[in-house]
């Protein structure tokens, strides 16, 4: 299957798996109720279930694995029972679940599996070797991966491996990258919607095309911004939240003593030099907000970016003038992308720039595209995400695809699929 002419898979339709075990790698690292422990969102847990019926339609036996948290949310770090028991009820078939990911116990539960039967193997992330720390750390390659001690003990169980995890294609880890080195790979179904959307995003976007680039980790929204202005994928960019004040600095603007605090104390006033460079270069293309709201003795108050600064003001939202605004560029754009909220949703003061520029893209003619946690907890809340084209369901993957960054998983099936091809030949 081609995806485009630089990133090509074997389909999961081009193999015959009868009676063939398969490793399955997915993404269904969901949020978690701090308190009850319980899934909130099941959205990943759903996307993963056309690959899996595909698999198990040609009688496979499948062993899935997965993630679940990390040690940078150890909170979220559980057992995947209960994601057992929703790929049981939304597949129609029983997941067996064991809690071991590859040591003995796993390995006889695997060596069971029938043909068209399937079983979750236990949380990834229990393994030194799978978590964010170790990845930053020690850096291996896909090739010295081989010796892991996932790698080492699930290999030589299995006749082909399927990479199903796009939302995770930015981690290094043996799950993700390894297991191509070794047995016949190909890509799931999800994992091609996702690319596909994302390369016709940057590559061939229905014009006008515009970012729609709010939250806090504004990391996320310079890095992609760079890129799509220097490429010419966006027309335009709407800015708000953190990302919008910085850019309102970078113009010479002032918003107050709490606020720049605030930004300099969590080292964000670092942006600021890019954001003047990129008004700079870009002239036109990057709004800002026009007015700001704040909260004064329990009541929301808006102020004209003109009558900056109000020195004692933590600003949570935009205000009505840059919702009219940006809302009436939505309305005109062919192409919308969006990546965090505008404001801070969750406090009702403050969902107003956000519900209404959802409501804008909601109901716009464009193709719409969204991805990232927070942005699509934030979508749910206020419109019904069917009224978006495609929600990705990856966040760090999708910031470092669209920042042009080479993403580990696309390089490992690069390698996997020009592999398929010199033994075909």
């Amino acid at each position: 299957m081609e995806v485009n002419d630089t990133f090509r898979i074997q389909s999961v339709d081009e193999f015959d798996y009868d009676g063939k075990f398969v490793l399955l790698r997915v993404d269904i690292n969901s949020p978690i109720d701090p308190v009850t422990k319980k899934i909130v969102s099941d959205n990943r847990i759903k996307k993963s279930i056309p690959t899996i019926k595909k698999i198990l339609s040609k009688n496979a036996k499948l062993a899935i694995i997965a993630h679940q948290g990390d040690t940078l949310d150890y909170q979220n770090l559980i057992p995947l029972n209960e994601h057992a028991e929703k790929l049981s009820a939304l597949l129609g078939v029983e997941v067996k679940y064991i809690d071991d990911v590859a040591g003995p116990a796993a390995q006889a539960a695997v060596k069971n599996v029938q043909p068209g039967e399937v079983i979750l193997l236990g949380n990834l992330r229990y393994y030194t070797e799978e978590i964010s720390t170790f990845e930053n750390s020690v850096k291996l390659k896909p090739e010295e991966m081989l010796q892991t001690y996932l790698v080492r003990n699930l290999a030589p169980l299995f006749d082909f491996y399927v990479n199903d995890a796009f939302a995770a294609a930015h981690r290094n880890a043996p799950s993700m990258v390894a297991f191509q080195e070794l047995l016949p790979t190909a890509g799931g179904e999800l994992m091609v919607q996702e690319v596909s959307a994302l390369q016709k995003l940057m590559e061939k976007p229905d014009k006008p095309c515009i970012f729609v680039l709010g939250g806090a980790k504004i990391s996320d929204a310079f890095g992609m911004m760079k890129q799509v202005l220097s490429n010419g994928t966006a027309d335009k960019i709407l800015t708000s939240g953190i990302t919008g004040e910085i850019f309102l600095l970078a113009q010479g603007i002032r918003l107050g003593t709490a606020k720049e605090t605030f930004i300099r104390k969590r080292n964000l006033d670092v942006f600021i030099e890019d954001a003047k460079r990129y008004l700079e270069e870009f002239p036109g293309k990057i709004e800002s907000p026009r007015d700001l709201s704040y909260e004064v003795d329990g009541q929301r108050v808006t102020v004209s970016t003109e009558n900056l600064p109000i020195d004692d003001a933590l600003y949570m939202d935009i205000g009505e003038a840059t919702i009219s605004k940006y809302s009436e560029i939505i309305d005109q754009a062919a192409t919308i992308f969006v990546n965090g909220p505008a404001g801070v949703y969750e406090n009702a003061m403050f969902e107003t720039g956000t519900k209404e520029i959802w409501k804008a893209i909601a109901s716009s003619k464009g193709y719409s595209v969204i991805g990232g946690g927070d942005t699509v907890s934030a979508a749910q809340k206020f419109i019904d995400l069917k009224d978006i084209n495609y929600v990705c369901t990856a966040g760090g993957a999708m910031v470092q695809f669209l920042s042009g960054d080479e993403l580990p998983l696309i390089e490992a099936m690069k390698k996997a699929y020009a592999k398929s091809q010199k033994t075909t030949l």
